[in-house]
């Protein structure tokens, strides 16, 4: 009996570990059979939005859109232009500590995972679950890098999928150092700047290769949110943020302790950007004529212009200053500044008062009546025909098939030189020598000058009835300033493509000689007495020779006034866009305390050269020697074809 029981039991026994080893067994292929079908799915799903991608075979990384960076004479930045908003930069390039905050913040295993991080998507998958939503996509930079190159920004479970594959595919074609500075030159900063050259550019005016760490701790940062963490527009929480990515930095010993304290103590300030204001009219007018000299732009250019920063900064204060003081008295709303070398090279262009308001360019694109600025084309034609500037001709009621044109004063003075009509600014007189010279031989001297514009050979010529743009009046009287040759105005000196190649230098060239050596010393004369004697005393510049002349147009609609001496030509247009009268600005008032404002600024520390003709000068100006050596050198330069566009000639 007590055998039967414990045989029964060993059986109970047996048969109870039968059956938990069946319960177990099939817990376990359950569970394998479970897992096989979940990575089936898995796969299943996986390879569904992989068909969705181009193939493998086929990806390749999209070309980033070029970025034209326009250069200051002294290489300092103007301005860039482009979708990026700056350059492409090499990982050589930059301080270690600039990529590595980026790692450090957004994907401290980037250089030990394989494009995806396992720890990194279950950390934000508890986050996700916990928060009812997502909340962190636990994304590595190499995933970053794929959404930004190949995917859209939506935030769901089939872009990151395929957000996965493709940073697989990256991981397996490109090295680390490859992928970080793919990310570097395509990530999002704000305000337009993408790839962080463009963005240490845009916020602290440097390029990215001198950013300081705390400067670089707030750009890794800022990618997490870039409208939220700008430091020009949300200091407090930019600098809150970058605190965190030192910390981070440091943690990961990519900074020294020291240099965690000094970016702490010493916390990145943004700076005013790099390109703002005035400088942009010069960089549009680049962008212009870019096209004429290098073709289509498909990589990275540097741009070397001839604008001069000291004194496109003494220009755009002499406007804007001129007008936030006087304009509203004077019923002015608007103005243009142009200054150049007597060869034509460009050193100062303001279209505008305010860039940021109107990006129209009254210095290259508006059309308005000179007055007697334009006078002088009438001088030189007379100067041409005999006359001299002791010629003397009548200052009196004239009639010119019922036109009746005044002085404006309003009076006569009867016989009077030439040098004293021209100085004086007489109407009469100027009408006077139109009608003797013939309205088509002034026409003929403007154009052979450097107008393109339209003009109309009819008696009011003589008063400058014509529409001209500011650039081609200063431009044709650069030719009084360096000796009688005729000058293209021209901006862009260099063009250098990737690896500083060149692709354009600009050589020495020229419209040729325009007046005659004896006719320029009479014109230089007379309109040297209009600084001295004349309408425009003002502007008398100590301790050089200078000369313009004034131009108002009817109804005070425009006042002008065009000067030079013999190292710079600059002229100054104000008025009103819609063409409204002023309340009796003319050239002699406004327009010249701009133009000495800006001519005092822009010559201290400059020698005086005389001016061409005048006495005790023995060889003509420098910039002359450089019209004359490059007359009739290489065919016309490609800026005279786009003058002649937006001219209508």
């Amino acid at each position: 009996m007590a055998k039967s029981r414990q045989g029964g039991a060993r059986e109970n026994r047996s048969g109870g570990r039968r059956r938990g080893r069946s319960l177990l067994g099939r817990l376990i292929s359950g569970t394998l059979v479970l897992a096989i079908w979940g990575m089936i799915a898995v796969a299943g799903v996986v390879a569904y939005h992989a068909t969705q991608l181009p193939p493998i075979d086929q990806l390749s990384v999209p070309k980033r859109p070029p970025n034209v960076a326009i250069l200051a004479s002294d290489g300092t930045l103007l301005a860039n232009r482009g979708e990026t908003g700056g350059r492409t930069v090499s990982i050589k390039e930059l301080p270690p500590y600039l990529p590595n905050a980026f790692v450090a913040i957004e994907d401290r295993r980037f250089y030990s995972h394989f494009g995806i991080d396992p720890l990194g998507i279950a950390r934000a998958a508890v986050r996700n679950l916990t928060s009812r939503g997502v909340s962190q996509g636990g994304s590595t930079l190499t995933q970053q890098l794929a959404k930004n190159l190949f995917l859209t920004q939506e935030r769901t479970a089939s872009r990151k999928i395929q957000e996965a594959i493709l940073a697989l595919w990256l991981e397996h074609t490109y090295s680390k150092d490859q992928i970080i500075e793919l990310y570097l030159n395509r990530v999002y900063f704000g305000a337009g700047a993408y790839g962080v050259e463009a963005a240490a550019q845009r916020y602290y005016g440097k390029p990215a290769r001198d950013v300081t760490v705390a400067e670089a701790a707030t750009l890794a940062g800022l990618v997490q949110a870039p409208s939220r963490l700008a430091p020009n527009r949300n200091p407090e929480a930019a600098r809150a943020r970058a605190e965190l990515v030192l910390a981070a930095m440091a943690d990961e010993g990519y900074i020294k302790p020291e240099q965690h304290k000094t970016a702490l103590m010493e916390p990145a300030r943004p700076s005013r950007r790099a390109g703002a204001g005035s400088a942009n009219y010069a960089a549009d007018l680049v962008m212009d004529v870019l096209d004429d000299f290098v073709g289509a732009v498909e990589t990275d250019i540097t741009v070397k212009t001839t604008i001069d920063p000291a004194m496109q900064g003494a220009a755009e204060r002499a406007l804007t200053e001129e007008l936030a003081l006087k304009g509203a008295k004077f019923g002015v709303g608007q103005g243009a500044f142009v200054a150049m070398r007597p060869d034509g090279g460009l050193r100062a262009l303001v279209g505008g008062r305010n860039y940021a308001e109107s990006q129209f360019n009254r210095a290259t694109n508006a059309k308005r009546q000179p007055g007697s600025a334009f006078k002088p084309f009438v001088y030189l034609a007379a100067m041409e025909a005999g006359l001299s500037p002791d010629t003397v001709r009548e200052d009196g009621p004239i009639s010119v098939k019922g036109w009746n044109p005044e002085n404006y004063s309003r009076d006569y003075r009867g016989p009077v030189t030439l040098r004293d009509g021209l100085a004086l600014s007489l109407n009469t007189v100027a009408v006077r020598l139109g009608m003797e010279v013939g309205p088509k031989k002034v026409v003929q001297v403007a154009r052979r000058l450097g107008i393109a514009s339209p003009l109309q050979p009819n008696a009011s010529i003589a008063l400058g009835t014509s529409e001209v743009s500011p650039i081609e009046l200063v431009g044709a009287y650069a030719a009084f300033a360096n000796g009688g040759y005729g000058v293209v105005p021209y901006l862009i000196a260099e063009v250098r493509g990737p690896g500083g190649k060149v692709i354009y230098r600009r050589t020495e060239g020229g419209l040729g000689r325009v007046i005659d050596s004896s006719a320029v010393a009479m014109m230089n004369g007379m309109m040297r007495e209009t600084l001295l004697t004349g309408t425009a005393r003002k502007a008398e510049i100590p301790g050089f020779e200078a000369a313009g002349k004034t131009g108002t147009s009817q109804d005070f609609r425009d006042a002008w006034f065009v000067g030079y001496t013999g190292n710079l030509v600059a002229g100054v247009w104000l008025g009103n866009d819609d063409g409204t009268p002023t309340k009796k600005a003319s050239g002699g008032t406004l327009p010249v305390e701009v133009w000495s404002r800006f001519m005092k600024a822009a010559l201290q520390g400059t020698q005086p050269v005389a001016l061409p003709g005048s006495p005790g000068t023995r060889v003509a100006s420098a910039a002359g020697s450089r019209a004359r050596a490059g007359a009739g050198q290489g065919g016309a330069d490609p800026l005279t074809d786009f003058f002649g566009r937006i001219f209508g000639n």
